[in-house]
Parts: C-alpha cells; structure tokens; sequence
C-alpha cells in the first residue's frame, strides 16, 4: 500500500507521521467494515489475558474486524479471539516482516494471514525493530480502526500511546476498568476518568462504532458448544427455555449468585448473551 492509498484509508489520522506506505502480507479486506483495536500490556494477569480475547471474538462475531499490535500479552490475546471466531484480524508489526517481533508470535501472523487478515508494517521488511518504530506503530493502528479499546495498562505503556493518537484523530476511546490497587489497571482507570467509555461488555464496544453494523447471525438456541463446561450449557438451556432473569437463572440452576452472575457476565463479554430490557437472550 503506498502513501496515497495509506492516506485514502487513514484519512488525517496519520498527522505528523512520516510513512512511505505501509507493507501488507495477507489482505486488508476486512478494514472494510467497522474496525476496533484492543491493546493493552504485554503481561496481563490471567483475567486481563481472559477478558482480551473473550471481547474480541464478541466483537468479530458480531461483524467488526480486529486490529492489534502482535505483541505479547493483550495484543496476542486479541488476536486469538478474532480466530477463534473465524473472522480476519489485521496485525501491525513495529519494524520489518523479515525481522519479525516478537518472533513467537511469527505462527500467530502465520494464521493470521491463512485466515483472510494480514501482518502490516510502516517499516521496510529489512528494517530492525527499534524501541521509537513502536510509538510509530501505534499512530498507525490508531488510523486504521474506528475505536480504540484499552485492556490492562500501567500509567506508562504503549496502550496509553495508541489510545493518546486515537483521541488526538477522533477516534472514540474506550477502557476496562479495573482495581484501584491493580498497577497494571491504573492507565485504564485514568482514561476513564479522563473521559474515556467505560467497558461493561461487548455492547459498549459496538454502541460506540460510527458505522452500523450488520447484526450477527443468529443462533439455534441452547447455542452450546462441544466445550463448554456444564454449567455453562445448564445456564443457556435455561435462557433458551425462558429463563430471561438473574432471580429465575439462580432459582433454576442452582448455583451460587457470584457464580451465576460471573457466568453471565463472560458470556455477554463473548458476544454469546445480551441484557435488555426483556432479560438475559441468546446471540
């Protein structure tokens, strides 16, 4: 993609970033609709990791094409999420392809790309990562989305730059909070306060998009899957069959409310479930 064409797709969201074009393996087809980044640090406890992936592959089951940076962590997680639901997700490399890093997440790109998505860069395929092409990386996946959502970062993290490039062009910012105590919660925490939207689920995400979206396919209920733990399975047989509240799920099932009500909550981040005024339906 030359700068011409870099331009036609980012717009001004570029400002002051001197880039020749951008080098594309794979395909950039799924920037046709509606994108989102989910950015966040590279060692994410394991509900960070958990909640990354689970809202991306709400999100790309719902028609929006993933873009993050392949780093470790959050980034990885992203794209897992977006695979694990079949759709493209586009990744953005902070130095050449033929110095690709991190190298353990060459397979991640690898099946990125078999997948209809692609592994892009600003920088030449024979230029070596150096710590300023990862702040230049960020304005270009800043430019390419049409959001911008914050998983888990510190006061000082790469996420907080992407999502600073991302305000500075218009681009809706969007954050998980998190504990107060938490370290790696604080910079999500202070984008909220600051006036970023604040992440319950995968509605939040969509509600902020500027483009319409095309609604997902709906499924046969119980929607269950061959993994699923049983509980999980119990709990959408049970909304299949009416149950459309917490009070009639916590009478039926059975269980403890923390539970019932954690449950509920990672499947409506997953895009599996959604809370209207009718209750808890399937997706």
């Amino acid at each position: 993609m030359d700068r011409p064409a870099l331009e036609a797709a980012c717009g001004d969201r570029l400002g002051g970033a001197r880039f020749a074009g951008l080098w594309v393996a794979g395909s950039l087809a799924g920037l046709h609709a509606p994108s989102v980044a989910i950015v966040g640090t590279r060692a994410p406890s394991d509900d960070g990791r958990r909640r990354a992936r689970a809202l991306a592959e709400g999100l790309a089951r719902a028609g929006v094409c993933i873009v993050s940076g392949l780093a470790l962590g959050v980034d990885g997680a992203a794209h897992e999420g977006a695979l694990a639901a079949g759709a493209p997700t586009i990744g953005v490399l902070g130095g050449g392809h033929a110095h690709f890093f991190p190298q353990r997440h060459r397979e991640l790109g690898a099946r990125m790309i078999a997948a209809g998505g692609a592994v892009v860069s600003p920088f030449a395929p024979d230029v070596e990562p150096r710590p300023w092409q990862f702040l230049a990386r960020n304005a270009v996946i800043a430019a390419l989305v049409d959001a911008v959502v914050v998983i888990e970062a510190a006061t000082r993290s790469g996420a907080l730059n992407t999502a600073s490039h991302a305000g500075d062009a218009g681009v809706p910012v969007l954050a998980l909070p998190g504990d107060i105590d938490h370290a790696k919660s604080a910079g999500c925490n202070a984008l909220i306060r600051d006036g970023a939207t604040l992440v319950r689920g995968v509605e939040d995400v969509l509600a902020a998009l500027p483009l319409p979206l095309a609604p997902p396919p709906r499924r046969t209920p119980p929607a269950a899957r061959i993994d699923d733990p049983p509980e999980v399975r119990r709990l959408l047989a049970a909304i299949a069959a009416g149950a459309r509240d917490a009070d009639t799920l916590l009478a039926r099932l059975a269980l403890p409310p923390h539970e019932v009500l954690g449950l509920l909550g990672e499947l409506e981040i997953a895009g599996r479930l959604v809370h209207g005024t009718q209750g808890y339906a399937l997706v």
